[in-house]
């Protein structure tokens, strides 16, 4: 019988492939101080091109072929493509679109999550300084924490679970690499039952959701819910390790009765249900898509993202970062007003004859 490791490494591995964890996959904002074009996003993914695909196409440097699609991508955000072979039969496309203003570009987010588009809120400001003005821009990503039933916040503090997942706040600075290691490790215990609980949770559900699937359950739907405290007691006294876990073990243990082994078939209407369903509660960890801005002028701020030798700015975009709290970038760049330098110029060289034709006046 072909058993799914519930939300063991073989479930992890399929995710991994099937998911939206690719480092080829990269969201760029340009910001620009042109008026008519002053936000331009665009999204660019690439894998390999069958080598029969690449033979037929060979010479072609732009091409009509579309390659898999990542299944976090939303390309009806977009109105224009373009797809490319590049080397080593790599094969790129590139979807972009310009808005009018930041607000409306974060309207329509090019980015999903099991089929829901993620929501954003972005805005673009101005500060003019005479001889520079300042660009502020702001992209805040809503959080996507009630995806799980259970709160993280049941098992550690908010700041602890904020500072595992994002980073923020810096809980070990100043700590010595063996502090920093022992906070770490009193994080992850936490974080790992929380994780489990869920999962052990969307099974549960699913199990009594379809329990009229059950050919011949040993208890009645009614005991069975009764015996959800009794059953995951059972599950974790048994302390087995997370990736050799096999739930439909412990209901034959627990049950005397192999009746929910439907449960955990991949090859059953029932089993491909409840792998969908925990698949959806796990991408949320394999959403990876580094987000890079460009700016107008010289950036001055890079937030919480890193500044590279392109003057671009690189943030990393993951779903973990989305489970604790909405998660924001913010840049700020300056543009020089050469205009302002040339009035400014022009009115310190006229000023001394302005002066002297003035008195020559009232002298006359």
């Amino acid at each position: 019988m072909n058993t799914s490791k519930f939300f063991g490494i073989a479930l992890m591995g399929t995710l991994l492939l099937s998911s939206c964890y690719q480092p080829d996959v990269v969201m760029h904002t340009n910001i620009s101080d042109d008026s008519w074009t002053p936000c331009k996003r665009e999204i660019t993914y690439s894998n390999v091109m069958p080598r029969q695909m690449r033979d037929s196409l060979w010479g072609e440097t732009s091409i009509g072929w579309s390659h898999p699609l990542p299944e976090c991508l939303n390309v009806d955000a977009f109105m224009s493509t373009h797809t490319e072979i590049g080397k080593d039969d790599t094969v790129s496309t590139t979807f972009w679109s310009i808005w009018g203003s930041a607000e409306e570009m974060s309207e329509q987010i090019p980015l999903q999550l099991n089929g829901t588009r993620l929501r954003s809120k972005a805005s673009l400001k101005k500060q003019f300084r005479w001889f520079h003005t300042n660009y502020i821009f702001t992209e805040t990503f809503f959080c996507v924490g009630d995806t799980f039933k259970l709160a993280d916040t049941l098992y550690a503090d908010k700041a602890l679970i904020s500072y595992w997942f994002t980073g923020e706040p810096n809980l070990v600075k100043g700590l010595s690499g063996a502090e920093a290691s022992q906070k770490l490790s009193e994080i992850e215990p936490a974080i790992n039952r929380w994780l489990n609980d869920n999962l052990l949770a969307v099974g549960f559900d699913y199990i009594v959701n379809h329990y009229e699937s059950i050919p011949s359950p040993p208890v009645s739907k009614e005991r069975f819910v009764e015996l959800h405290d009794s059953l995951v007691q059972f599950i974790i006294a048994a302390g087995d390790d997370l990736l050799s876990f096999k739930p439909e073990d412990k209901l034959h243990a627990f049950f005397h009765s192999d009746a929910y082994d439907i449960f955990f078939n991949d090859e059953t209407t029932l089993g491909k249900g409840l792998t969908g369903e925990l698949e959806n509660k796990l991408n949320i960890f394999w959403f990876n898509v580094p987000y890079t801005l460009t700016m107008p002028g010289t950036v001055i701020d890079a937030g919480n993202g890193s500044l590279q030798a392109d003057g671009s700015i690189l943030y990393s975009f993951t779903g973990e970062r989305l489970i604790p709290k909405d998660y924001t970038i913010t840049a700020t760049s300056r543009v020089t007003n050469i205009w302002a330098y040339i009035v400014s110029l022009f009115i310190i060289l006229i000023a001394p004859g302005s002066m002297l034709y003035r008195q020559k006046r009232k002298m006359s």
